[in-house]
C-alpha cells in the first residue's frame, strides 16, 4: 500500500437550513452497505453529530466462527476463522494506518473515515464459551463492518454539514452532494401485512420470570434481562418505515443500516461505549416509567422513578458490572462514576441513566475495550456470563442484532457505539419479508411479573403501533 502520508480532508457543505442528513441519505438508502448514524433531530446532548457512509472499500461479515472478507480493489473474498475484531483492526491498518493519516487542523469531528457497522449480540459467543441452543434462523450476520474512506457529517450544534475523505480514494465531491438537493428520491410505501405476534404469551413470560426468580434466590445471579420478540410480515421499503420511527422517537443513538438482503433500524436512546482522546464513557440505562400526555401524570411517573429503590438498585448493579468491564482496558484508578441515576426523558418513556468513565490504557485499543465489555451489561444482567447462559436457556429465539451494538471506529482511534435496544431487524426470504422487534427488562428478586411485562410493552409503545396495520392494533395481534 501507499507509504506516503494519507491526507484526510474536510470540506464544508453549504446546504439549505431546512436540509437534514436524512435528506441526503435518502439518495443512498437503497444501496447495500449504506449506513446512517442518526441523532434523529433530538435535543439530547449526545445527539450533536449525524454520520452517513456508503460504498466501502472492504467489508467483513461474520457468521458463527467464520468471517468473509471482501476487498474492493481485487473484488475477491476470503474466509477467516480469526477473531472478528482483529480482522477489523487489520483492515484499518492495511488501508489507513493511523501513523500515516494526517488529520485536518482545528476541526473537531467524530469518525470522518474508518470502520463502521453492526456487532450482533450473538457475536459475544465468539468471546465467551456460551451455549447456543437455538437454531440460527436469521440471515443477518453476527457482525457486518465496512471500511469507509469518505463520510458526510452534520454538526447539529453549528448547523453545518461536512464531507470528509481520504484524498487517495474515490469520493463524492462537494458539488456532487450539492447537486442532490431538490432531486428527491421516491421509495415504495411501507406497510405491515400481518399483525405483530410475540414469541411468548403473557403466561409464558410470567412462567419464565418464576424460573428467573428461582435462579436469583439460589444466588446464580443478581439480575437477568429477559426479552420477548415481536414479529410481523411487511411489504414496501424499510427506509420509509425508518423515517416514521425516527420522527416519532427522536432517539439520539438511532441508526439505519442496509446490507445486501437485510436492514437494521435502531431507535436506541442508549450509548454503549465511546472513546475520544483516550477518554472512555459508557451510559447504562436501568429504570423505566411510561410517558403520559397529561403533565401532572407525567410528573408523577418521574417522581415515582426517581424515588424507586428497586430501579436504583438495578442501575447500581449494572454500574458496578461496567466499572469492572472498563477496568480491564482502562488505567488503574481512572474508572469513575460522575453521574448516577440521572433522569432522561424520551418520547415513550423516562429512564434512569448513569455515566461511567475511564482513561484507556496505552497498551489497549478501542477495539480491545469493545471486546472486553461486549455485549453491554445493561442488557444481560449480572454476573454477565451466568446471566447470558440463563437468557439462552429461557428465550426461544436468538437475539441477533437486538442488544448488540452499532457504531464506528474512526481512523484516529475514536469510537462510539450504541446498545441496540428499540431495534428492528428486517429480513427477506424468497416468499416474504419479515420484521422483528424486541423488548425486555432487567429482572431482580423483587420484580413483579405484571409490571415487568407492561414495562416491556411501554418500551415499544412508540415503535410497534407506528408501523401497525392501524393505530389501534394490539401489540400482540
Amino acid at each position: 500500500m501507499n507509504k506516503q502520508p494519507y491526507s484526510l480532508k474536510v470540506r464544508p457543505l453549504n446546504l439549505p437550513n431546512s436540509y437534514s442528513t436524512a435528506d441526503i441519505f435518502s439518495h443512498f438508502a437503497d444501496k447495500p452497505w449504506a449506513m446512517f448514524l442518526d441523532s434523529s433531530d433530538s435535543q439530547h446532548p449526545d445527539g450533536r453529530f449525524d454520520i452517513m457512509v456508503a460504498n466501502p472499500i472492504a467489508t467483513i461479515t461474520t457468521i458463527g466462527n467464520s468471517s468473509n472478507i471482501w476487498l474492493q480493489d481485487t473484488d475477491q473474498s476470503q474466509e477467516s476463522s480469526n477473531d472478528p475484531l482483529s480482522l477489523v483492526q487489520d483492515l484499518l491498518e492495511k488501508y489507513m494506518p493511523n501513523s500515516q493519516v494526517m488529520p485536518p487542523q482545528d476541526i473537531i469531528l467524530p469518525f470522518m473515515v474508518g470502520a463502521l457497522g453492526l456487532f450482533g449480540y450473538d457475536l459475544g459467543k465468539r468471546f465467551e464459551h456460551l451455549p447456543n441452543k437455538n437454531a440460527d434462523e436469521y440471515s443477518t450476520p453476527d457482525m457486518a463492518v465496512g471500511i469507509y474512506t469518505w463520510s458526510i457529517i452534520k454538526d447539529n450544534l453549528k448547523q453545518q454539514f461536512y464531507v470528509c475523505y481520504l484524498d487517495q480514494f474515490a469520493h463524492p465531491s462537494v458539488e456532487d452532494i450539492q447537486q442532490l438537493i431538490g432531486n428527491d428520491k421516491s421509495y415504495s410505501s411501507f406497510s405491515l401485512t400481518s399483525q405483530w405476534q410475540s414469541n411468548m404469551s403473557q403466561e409464558q413470560y410470567t412462567q419464565k420470570l418464576s424460573t428467573i426468580s428461582s435462579y436469583l434466590q439460589a444466588g446464580d445471579c443478581y439480575q437477568i434481562n429477559l426479552a420477548q420478540r415481536f414479529s410481523a410480515n411487511y411489504t414496501g421499503d424499510e427506509w420509509q418505515a425508518y423515517q416514521r420511527l425516527r420522527t416519532a422517537n427522536q432517539a439520539p443513538f438511532s441508526a439505519f443500516i442496509r446490507l445486501t438482503d437485510n436492514v437494521i433500524m435502531s431507535i436506541s436512546p442508549e450509548r454503549f461505549l465511546s472513546v475520544k482522546d483516550e477518554v472512555v464513557q459508557t451510559k447504562p440505562i436501568k429504570g423505566t416509567r411510561p410517558r403520559s400526555d397529561n403533565a401532572i401524570e407525567d410528573q408523577q411517573q418521574i417522581d415515582s422513578l426517581l424515588s424507586a429503590e428497586k430501579d436504583r438498585a438495578e442501575n447500581l448493579m449494572i454500574v458496578d458490572l461496567l466499572r469492572n468491564d472498563l477496568s480491564k482496558h482502562c488505567q488503574p484508578g481512572s474508572v469513575q462514576v460522575p453521574q448516577l441515576f440521572k433522569l432522561e426523558s424520551f418520547a415513550a418513556v423516562h429512564h434512569l441513566v448513569s455515566t461511567v468513565t475511564g482513561k484507556l490504557k496505552k497498551t489497549s485499543s478501542a477495539l480491545d475495550l469493545l471486546k472486553g465489555a461486549f455485549p453491554g451489561g445493561s442488557i444481560t444482567g449480572a454476573p454477565k456470563f451466568r446471566a447470558m447462559q440463563i437468557i439462552d436457556e429461557l428465550e426461544p429465539n436468538n437475539r441477533n442484532i437486538y442488544c448488540g451494538s452499532i457504531g464506528y471506529l474512526g481512523v484516529l482511534g475514536d469510537m462510539d457505539t450504541n446498545i441496540c435496544i428499540r431495534t428492528l431487524l428486517c429480513e427477506q426470504s424468497s416468499n416474504q419479508q419479515t420484521i422483528h422487534c424486541w423488548a425486555g427488562g432487567g429482572i431482580v428478586l423483587d420484580s413483579n411479573a405484571k409490571d415487568e411485562y407492561q414495562e416491556s410493552l411501554d418500551k415499544v409503545s412508540k415503535i410497534l403501533p407506528i408501523l401497525s396495520l392501524n393505530s389501534t392494533s394490539s401489540l400482540l395481534g
